[in-house]
């Protein structure tokens, strides 16, 4: 399994979203991408993350990046969860686990599914990385703690 470093371009991906639509990282090109790995819709620590990036989405949007989660669940499931709890941003589904490993986001206890944020520049470098699967809600304070360091557009 690939790692992805710091400093290092961020793999391309296509993956399906909650609408239908194939979304790929360069749909973003420009913007600061806040791109998170989590196990799995509607579970405990997963809600929490999800509704932590959700209560700052705007304050995201406003430093110029977009928030998009993947997980391997299916597109349906990322429906009811995002309507479930408001969550205004992309949720994509890599149910083969293919751009999991590109990301090389490791399992945690070889099992479950890796929680782990990339934080991806205007031009597609990868920033900031974070692996926590127990500290949920840090991913959101790391994410904006990294995009606050990068220069302004």
């Amino acid at each position: 399994m690939a790692s992805v470093k710091e400093g290092k371009p961020a793999p391309s991906f296509t993956l399906e979203g909650g609408d239908g639509k194939r979304v790929s990282l360069e749909d973003f090109a420009g913007k600061n991408v806040i791109l998170y790995f989590y196990p799995k819709d509607d579970t405990p620590g997963c809600t929490k993350e999800a509704c932590a990036f959700r209560d700052e989405y705007e304050v995201f949007k406003e430093a110029g990046a977009e928030v998009i989660g993947v997980s391997s669940d299916p597109v349906e499931s990322h429906v009811k969860f995002a309507s479930k709890y408001r969550l205004p941003f992309v949720l994509l589904s890599d149910r083969d686990a293919a751009v999991r490993r590109r990301y090389g986001v490791p399992p945690t206890l070889g099992v479950l599914p890796g929680r782990v944020t990339f934080v991806i520049d205007r031009e597609g470098i990868v920033r900031h990385v974070f692996n926590s699967q127990l500290q949920a809600t840090q991913h959101v304070r790391e994410a904006m703690a990294a995009l606050r360091a990068l220069p302004p557009a």
